[in-house]
């Protein structure tokens, strides 16, 4: 059978899954061509059976300044769809403050009537002027959503802003999230920044994050915006270091993969009956008993002994660290060889 109409449905996404699967046997029979729209992520609100049948997803980008600026003029210029009749008087600059407002098309013609309308009518015409511009377009520009694909990339930039150093990204995008009034979000995310980016080579700061983080709870906005910003500049120029967790990742990956290996007998707990019995805890030296409270002895399992996990990074704060754990390995083989 050929296709024999082609189907367009916009905002497909308000489709449930029933009304989505009821379009099935149409394009599996060929009865239809099936072009959806929507403002959403496809892969998220379409349903998979819709998807694999449809075979093309097609992003739509933003227009630019200047197809935008372009459809304005043609809109200005129509008499019979646009304001071709009102006569409108209005800089070209002031087209350019509209475009840039915007990339969607259908935004920018609403916003154009709405400056015309608001306009004064004189003899020659309607005359725009650079306050009514102003007035109209103020936070017309501002696009987020809740818990969709704007809201979690917007997350994903301020982060990754923050871990390139880059102050004035990391601001830019701290804003677009204030204006979308989530700050929980925003304090999750300075947290875990805090701790996956910074991590050692600056750990007193990781510590500062959530008093501020609480200042601002207390605050509210908009004077919560003043702590906001002066963490996130000194996590933006702070040195980094992600070494901690990653070391982590890697023993969990090793645990996860490996048999688990009984632990040495001089490490086990002593608090239970028959204990000392089967020799849990005997040979045991207690740190501090000794000069700078460390003592040879062996603390991971024989057969992993030699692991090694942690990679220290040779700069801010954890170059102290990597001194004292290198220092410390050294030590500790010095001792192996001695011993064997």
């Amino acid at each position: 059978m050929t296709n024999n109409a082609i189907l367009f449905i916009d905002e497909i996404h308000r489709f449930n899954k029933s009304q989505q699967d009821s379009l099935l046997k149409a394009l599996e029979e060929g009865v239809i061509t099936l072009i959806g729209a929507t403002t959403e992520n496809p892969f998220h609100s379409v349903n998979h059976a819709i998807r694999s049948r449809c075979g093309q997803i097609k992003q739509l980008k933003p227009l630019d300044q200047q197809a935008i600026i372009q459809l304005l003029k043609r809109a200005l210029k129509d008499d019979e769809k646009g304001l071709g009749e009102l006569n409108v008087q209005i800089d070209e600059s002031l087209l350019a403050s509209i475009a840039e407002t915007t990339g969607d098309g259908r935004t920018a013609l609403s916003l154009l009537e709405d400056i015309v309308f608001a306009s004064d009518e004189t003899e020659e015409g309607i005359v725009v002027t650079q306050e009514t511009v102003e007035y109209c377009i103020k936070n017309k520009g501002f696009s987020h959503d809740n818990k969709g694909d704007i809201y979690y990339n917007l997350l994903s930039s301020f982060q990754k802003s923050i871990r390139g150093s880059d102050a004035d990204a990391a601001l830019y995008y701290l804003a677009r999230l204030l204006e979308g009034g989530d700050l929980e979000a925003i304090s999750r995310r300075l947290l875990v920044i805090a701790y996956e980016d910074i991590g050692l080579a600056n750990p007193q700061l990781c510590s500062r994050v959530l008093p501020a983080i609480q200042s601002v709870e207390r605050l509210g906005l908009p004077e919560g915006r003043i702590p906001l910003s002066v963490i996130t500049v000194e996590l933006c120029l702070s040195p980094k270091s992600n070494t901690a967790y990653k070391a982590l990742d890697k023993a969990i990956k090793h645990v996860q993969k490996v048999a688990t290996e009984d632990v040495p007998d001089h490490l086990k707990d002593t608090h239970y009956q028959g204990a000392k019995t089967l020799g849990h805890g005997q040979e045991y030296k207690y740190p501090h008993n000794y000069a700078n409270s460390w003592v040879y002895q062996e603390y991971l399992p024989e057969s992993i002994r030699h692991m090694s996990y942690y990679d220290p990074k040779d700069l801010g704060e954890e170059k102290r660290y990597k001194n004292v754990y290198d220092k410390l390995n050294q030590l500790k083989q010095q001792k192996r060889k001695k011993k064997s």
